[in-house]
């Protein structure tokens, strides 16, 4: 089956699902406070993907401070910056960001700082020298805050923005930016994006002469 060609001016690119797969910490971090709340932890791992923590709490405990939810999220920030077992890249994620070099992307993520580059050099993956972090913004996906950020930061119209994403909150998020979406992974496909991929090795990048990125989305592994 032939690829899909998708042109852009520049890349917005999530981080945890889409480059790294840090599913493994994140099950076991977020059950764990299941439990400690008397929550069912299938039904709370439906709704964390893609949020920031608090804002992930609010949904399912609506009732509690939001004070509480921000002191909580900060504890748990700090346990899944101190846990990178397991955390690796999604497959095709190094080459791809090594094919963008010299492209204007940048890394748009609910994780904070620390986080981010902990997480990124566990899968060995470089940094992208623009990055809107959970710090950057003041509201969390599926608002399309950090994305629209990114392209200001970029200096790209949204309309000229490809994002790549593997939740539905992140997905919602580029679609109310007015950006394409490429999801990645089994959880994107269901959520509406442009076009889905099972992972980054069935995405080549072409660099045009005036500018223009072209995504050959759906291209498989050479």
């Amino acid at each position: 089956m032939p690829a899909t060609v998708l042109t852009a001016r520049a890349l917005l690119l999530d981080m945890d699902g889409t480059l790294v797969n840090s599913d493994a910490v994140v099950e076991r971090i977020w059950r764990r406070w299941a439990e400690r709340h008397g929550l069912d932890g299938d039904e709370v791992m439906k709704v964390v993907h893609g949020r920031q923590g608090h804002a992930s709490m609010a949904v399912l405990l609506p009732d509690r401070p939001v004070r509480q939810n921000l002191a909580d999220n900060a504890r748990m920030l700090a346990e899944e910056t101190a846990d990178l077992d397991g955390v690796i890249e999604v497959p095709g994620a190094a080459a791809f960001l090594a094919s963008l070099h010299g492209l204007p992307h940048a890394l748009v993520t609910s994780a904070d700082v620390a986080l981010s580059t902990a997480r990124m050099a566990a899968a060995g993956l470089p940094l992208p020298e623009v990055r809107v972090t959970a710090e950057s913004v003041g509201a969390s996906k599926p608002d399309p805050e950090g994305f629209l950020k990114g392209a200001a930061e970029l200096g790209i119209a949204p309309a000229d923005c490809v994002v790549f994403e593997d939740s539905g909150a992140g997905v919602a998020a580029g679609k109310a930016a007015g950006m394409r979406v490429v999801g990645v992974g089994p959880r994107a496909g269901v959520h509406g994006p442009d076009v889905v991929v099972p992972d980054l090795t069935h995405v080549r990048v072409e660099a045009a002469a005036d500018g223009e990125i072209r995504l050959h989305v759906g291209a498989q592994e050479v």
